[in-house]
């Protein structure tokens, strides 16, 4: 995912569809410097970890 794109998600009222390795995520916030996102798995928000912006995958359908 391009970072516009990603801070684009984190910043919409919106919910998106992105996953990260095939699960639903929840984008917090975008680190522009290192094309980084943290993120947490919608079922389970306890659970932060910060990844690639190249790992996100928005779904389209």
């Amino acid at each position: 995912m391009n970072k516009q794109r990603a801070k684009e998600i984190a910043s919409s009222p919106i919910m998106a569809n992105v996953t990260y390795n095939g699960i639903p995520i929840y984008i917090q916030n975008v680190d522009e410097k290192n094309e980084t996102a943290q993120i947490y798995p919608l079922n389970q928000p306890d659970q932060e970890q910060e990844v690639s912006l190249e790992s996100l995958i928005e779904q389209t359908h």
